[in-house]
């Protein structure tokens, strides 16, 4: 086993190496992505794609459990629909590919695959809304868009991912507002709730928040590295796209006004949250109520003669976890029955981060018993159990809940007990910043990541964040109030902001 170990570790790089190399070992060794022969773009792999239906299955319950409606809509965005909006299409041009041609012809005007869908949503919504009667729309979509980033980086950044982007429309600010909100408290609960992904929720800075929004909210998560990963968003637009769309219907007092606009998206980016968040040097850790897989059985024949004993048994221990409904839904399993060493079978697994992996050799179905492994013990010596059949048919939904919930108590420690707040000077945020390299784990040297501090709430201090290579990440709704220096510009500030660098 030792070689064994061995051999896994050359496999994928240390974090404390190389956290970027680490990371990127991850996605392709445990099967998650593939680059593709297009630069910037990936294949989402049969696993990776599994991970993002079950966020999305997740997320679309509670879409639809709030009203929310799915819809389609066209990949292609004439360019002059997208100059509708001008601070969107300034916000996005940089980033937008062009269709030039239909097969040998020229195009007579300019077609952008989609950025994003605001205004192929608000053309629509210009075309059917006439009355209050009709508010509000609460439509969802799943698709794909494409942004030409310079730099890649699978799940973080490619040029194109997948994402749902959700738009709704209503009578009245307050409405609008409301809406806004609420999505992102849904993101929030599906990230601590279903990806075990604590975040910081907030406001974001004028400078920060989405081209042609009045308001964005965030949700920030930190990685293992101490970098903050923006994990969803969600946008107050007010009435910007709704004029610009002329998006009116007449009131229930018979005059004509503009309505109120949002939107709000999560995407694949979210997968690399996951990894960044709870993978180690062996490989993917997946909260089980996302896993594709949440137990894995092996084979371990080593004698032919021996297969046919081992395989019914596996069968009957199969059929009896399906009776099991961990989380109140039907156990995933998954028996591997590929003609591979059962070894190299276990450590496949465990790179791909599958909660439960059971080993099932002549041993077992001579006493009636379960080798039982699970990936958040790896290496411990409660990491290898050999329990009784019963016990752990019995056993297996418990422990995948409390899997689920140390995989959260874990990242929640180290989001809570690695934020600066005692910094109050300007000079000594600066140096900190300066003198500050990688975060680790708790039980190795490194330094926090995150400071949380005082903020003017100046615009123009945001600049001097640009030359230390940090943001705002949010402006937190858990505000203290209390009176103090602002971390940019020394003047008197109440206002609390979270710092880091970023993702």
């Amino acid at each position: 086993m030792a070689n064994d170990k061995k051999k896994m570790v050359e496999a994928i790089t240390a974090q404390e190496v190389d956290f970027a190399q680490w990371y990127t070992d991850i996605c392709t060794k445990a099967e998650l992505v593939e680059y593709s022969s297009v630069k910037g773009f990936v294949v989402l792999r049969p696993y990776g794609y599994a991970i993002w239906e079950n966020i999305q299955k997740i997320l679309d319950g509670r879409f639809k459990a709030t009203g929310h409606e799915n819809v389609a809509m066209p990949v292609l965005i004439p360019e002059s629909l997208l100059k509708k909006e001008g601070e969107l299409v300034n916000g996005f041009a940089p980033e937008v590919a062009w269709v030039t041609a239909g097969g040998s012809d020229p195009l007579e005007e300019r077609l952008a695959v989609r950025p994003t869908s605001e205004t192929m949503f608000c053309d629509h919504f210009s075309h059917v809304l006439h009355s209050y009667r009709d508010l509000p729309m609460l439509y969802n979509q799943w698709c794909s868009v494409v942004r030409w980033e310079k730099s890649t980086r699978p799940f973080l950044r490619t040029r194109e991912f997948w994402w749902q982007e959700g738009h709704t429309i209503h009578a009245t600010a307050e409405e609008a507002q409301e809406e806004t909100m609420q999505m992102l408290h849904v993101y929030q609960e599906v990230a601590e709730n279903v990806m075990a992904l604590p975040v910081y929720v907030g406001q974001k800075s004028e400078k920060e928040k989405f081209a042609g929004a009045r308001a964005t909210y965030s949700m920030e998560a930190m990685m293992q590295d101490g970098k903050a990963l923006q994990a969803g968003t969600s946008h107050f637009l007010g009435q910007n796209f709704a004029k610009s769309a002329n998006i009116s219907f007449i009131n229930n007092q018979g005059q004509s006004e503009y309505a109120y606009t949002t939107s709000w998206g999560v995407s694949t980016r979210l997968i690399g949250g996951v990894i960044m968040t709870h993978a180690d040097d062996d490989g993917m850790v997946v909260p089980p109520k996302i896993a594709p897989y949440q137990v894995v059985i092996v084979p371990v024949i080593k004698k032919p003669e021996d297969s046919e004993a081992i395989m019914a048994y596996i069968n009957k221990l199969a059929a009896a976890l399906k009776t099991q409904a961990p989380f109140a839904e039907k156990i995933r399993l998954k028996i591997d029955r590929r003609d591979k060493a059962s070894v190299d079978k276990f450590w496949e697994w465990t790179r791909k981060g599958a909660p439960v992996i059971c080993e099932i050799g002549m041993r077992d179905v001579e006493g009636n018993k379960v080798m039982v492994k699970e990936r958040t013990k790896l290496g411990t010596p409660e990491g290898k159990q050999i329990v009784g059949f019963d016990e752990f048919v019995a056993s297996v939904s418990s422990r995948l809940e409390q899997m689920q919930k140390d995989i959260f108590a874990k990242a929640k420690n180290r989001l809570e007990h690695n934020i600066r707040t005692d910094i109050t000077d300007p000079a000594e945020f600066k140096k900190y910043f300066a003198e500050s390299n990688v975060w680790i784990e708790d039980n190795k040297q490194g330094k926090v990541a995150f400071v949380r501090g005082k903020w003017s709430g100046d615009p123009e201090s945001e600049s001097i964040l640009k030359e230390m290579k940090i943001t705002i990440r949010c402006i937190p709704f858990d505000q203290s109030g209390s009176e103090g220096i602002c971390l940019l510009t020394g003047k008197p500030a109440t206002m609390d902001v979270i710092y880091a660098r970023s993702y």
